[in-house]
């Protein structure tokens, strides 16, 4: 369970609308990426100054067709296809890291029988901020039922109960251990229709959301290394200098204080074993264990946790979740013993929980990043990578504008409307967003507005490329190169297939 501490942002003064649908005249393809890590460009500086010029998310979105909000359904935003790509795209990020951190993608339910979030304390502590759904022919009353019989149901707030009943459906080992499940399953919390704001602050969102099953003597080096997680993550993005902040036992804490202080104390061990500044932030830790919160300030200096590190006791032992050991009693005081004959007798022990947020709200920290860049994407992350743009609207040239649009966008073969479709894409091969102009503007007018849309690439056909099987490629004004130098745009002309292994090359660069 990952409770976040939001930060209150300035709401909106109106509600928006859907943004205008691209013209009918410019075609797209749709892309999917599995990208490696590496160092992306630098975005552009926002303006500073009159806090009316700074970036707001909900405006860019607006400009740039990425997501709306509707009264039908408050807090829930809906997100058109370039919104969907930037999102799937950070998704993507996160799995293509998994394999190395160790992580394992679950999927879990939605929803729930009360008698689970009770089972689990969300219940007592949470309640008033969940969803509550009662089943058909359910009577609500859980007095004279047992569990399993007829009762409420909430919609989930967050992971934390299901991956205990997935770590619990299988006898595990101390040799198994740390088991770290992953699940971007949507959640739903019930905040106040006042205090909603964009993506800021919804009621339905995604998480990057995971749980490390862990003996109590792997702790540490859990937590350094979803520090470590934390900061590869930050950099590729090249966002601001984040703060770390442990927050300890609130009042409403439940477990004994014994226990709290263990876990305090591991958190602190990690904290300065990382070699980075930190704060103290006494009682605000969740009601369940302490935790280290990432803060990063959106343009106007506004403050919102991303990330957060978070140290459960409690859970293991409200879901009885065992493992084998060969010495329990060591396992209790974080010694992992390795052979029963070091005690003299083996038994279970409980694992220690630690809840893991890399992005921490997926809308979140969309909504970050679209102030953090002004609109202005890097390529790998850009909803609008590329546009090809006919000199003229002649049948020969816009045929052959579209068949450049197929190979850099990475599609292989044709599959003409209305005909047999081709074979099935191989898995992991690499297309990009590449749309076409063929629409009656003027060509200064098709390249202008292809810039003020933040296209990352503008390319013209004329009849010397359809010649020379070319076409002229021209970089964003904005193109940043790696060791974050402005560079001038150069046209440049290139064969089709030359242009898809420099798309490939940007995207594995994270450029």
């Amino acid at each position: 369970m990952l409770l976040h501490r939001v930060i209150p942002t300035k709401t909106a003064s109106r509600q928006y609308c859907p943004p205008r649908l691209a013209p009918s005249a410019i075609t797209s393809t749709q892309s999917t990426r599995r990208p490696t890590p590496e160092q992306p460009p630098l975005p552009p500086t926002p303006s500073s100054g009159n806090p009316a010029s700074l970036p707001d998310h909900r405006h860019l979105a607006t400009e740039q067709g990425l997501f709306f909000s509707s009264p039908l359904s408050p807090g829930s935003p809906l997100f058109l296809p370039n919104g969907s790509r930037i999102f799937h795209k950070l998704q993507e990020f996160l799995r293509a890291q998994y394999a190395y951190y160790g992580f394992q993608e679950v999927l879990s339910p939605t929803i729930y029988k009360k008698s689970l979030w009770e089972q689990s304390g969300h219940w007592d502590k949470y309640g008033q901020d969940m969803f509550v759904v009662t089943g058909r022919g359910a009577s609500g009353a859980k007095e004279t039922l047992e569990i399993g019989e007829e009762e409420e149901y909430g919609l989930k707030p967050m992971n934390c109960p299901g991956h205990c009943l997935i770590f619990k459906s299988s006898t595990k080992s101390h040799r198994d251990l740390p088991v770290r499940y992953a699940d971007f399953s949507p959640l739903h919390r019930n905040e106040m229709s006042g205090s909603l704001s964009g993506l800021t602050r919804v009621r339905r969102f995604h998480q990057d959301d995971a749980h490390i099953f862990c003996r109590p003597s792997q702790i540490s080096s859990e937590i350094t290394s979803t520090l470590e997680f934390i900061s590869t993550t930050y950099k590729v993005f090249r966002l601001p200098e984040h703060k770390l902040v442990l927050s300890t036992r609130p009042e409403n804490h439940i477990g004994e204080v014994a226990e709290w202080d263990r876990a305090e104390a591991a958190l602190k061990e990690a904290l300065n074993a990382s070699g980075k500044e930190w704060s103290l932030n006494e009682g605000d830790g969740a009601f369940y264990g302490p935790k280290i919160d990432i803060i990063l300030k959106d343009s106007d200096g506004k403050e919102h946790q991303t990330a957060t590190i978070q140290l459960d006791f409690q859970l293991p032992a409200r879901f009885g979740l065992v493992y084998q050991t060969p010495a329990p009693e060591l396992e209790k005081k974080g010694i992992g013993a390795t052979i029963p004959t070091e005690t003299g007798r083996s038994g279970l022990a409980a694992p220690v929980i630690i809840h893991r947020a890399i992005f921490g709200s997926l809308e979140r920290f969309m909504a970050l990043l679209i102030e953090h860049y002004n609109g202005r994407w890097p390529f790998w992350l850009s909803p609008r990578q590329a546009i090809v743009i006919p000199v003229v609207n002649t049948d020969e040239l816009v045929a052959y504008a579209k068949g450049i649009q197929r190979t850099i966008s990475g599609i292989e073969g044709t599959t003409p409307t209305g005909s047999s479709a081709t074979a099935a894409q191989p898995l992991g091969h690499r297309t990009f967003v590449v749309d076409v102009d063929t629409s009656g503007n003027s060509l200064s007018k098709k390249i202008r507005e292809a810039k003020s849309s933040k296209y990352n690439h503008v390319m013209v056909v004329g009849e010397k490329n359809l010649k020379s099987g070319t076409v002229t490629v021209s970089s964003r004004v904005d193109e940043v190169s790696p060791d974050g130098e402005v560079q001038k745009p150069v046209d440049r002309e290139l064969p089709a297939p030359e242009v898809y292994a420099m798309f490939v090359n940007l995207e594995k660069q994270y450029q």
